[in-house]
């Protein structure tokens, strides 16, 4: 096997994952729910096996850090926004959760540009937000696919989805404040 394939293996992963982004909107969208529902666990499962990967043939890299990052954030941002938009789940959810992540690349910019960076950090909070809007996707998802009703427990899950995302950007909203104070 060749050594230098098998070391950006978890890059190649994650790049796949990035891959079925338009593949997941493209199912929301047409209202292809067993099919969105399998795309998202596919891309939950590659999440899996990336980190896995890379920890046990120790092939971790700060550009896999940064893909699975962006390949975990785009498939969340552009479901829940794609939900939105066939009105599965209210535009307002969407927006917040699109709106917390663009506050914080703005922040860390904005700390670059003013010769103050950031160290990136997960704070324990925001790993709660994003478990809370994995979660709630994929039972939705699940719900829409196998015709479970949505009731209450949906309308409890989008008032936890927004609180957590709301904790997560004030928890780091006030490590910015007191990085750029400081």
């Amino acid at each position: 096997m060749n050594k230098k394939w098998f070391a950006f293996l978890p890059n190649l992963i994650s790049l796949g994952r990035l891959a079925l982004v338009p593949v997941s909107v493209d199912m929301i969208a047409g209202r292809r729910w067993p099919e969105a529902l399998a795309v998202f666990l596919v891309a939950g499962v590659s999440d899996a096996l990336d980190g896995w990967v890379a920890r046990r043939f120790d092939l971790r890299s700060e550009l896999g850090a940064y893909l699975d990052a962006i390949a975990d954030k785009a498939l969340l941002i552009c479901d829940f926004i794609t939900l939105a938009i066939v009105e599965e789940l209210p535009m307002a959810l969407a927006l917040l959760v699109v709106s917390r992540d663009v506050m914080i690349i703005g922040a860390v910019i904005l700390s670059w540009l003013l010769d103050r960076p950031m160290e990136i950090q997960p704070l324990a909070i925001s790993k709660a937000n994003t478990f809370a809007q994995i979660g709630f996707v994929a039972a939705l998802l699940a719900a829409l696919a196998f015709g479970w009703p949505l009731g209450f427990w949906a309308t409890a899950a989008q008032w936890a989805v927004a609180a957590l995302t709301l904790a997560s950007l004030a928890a780091y909203f006030r490590r910015w404040m007191t990085h750029m104070s400081a």
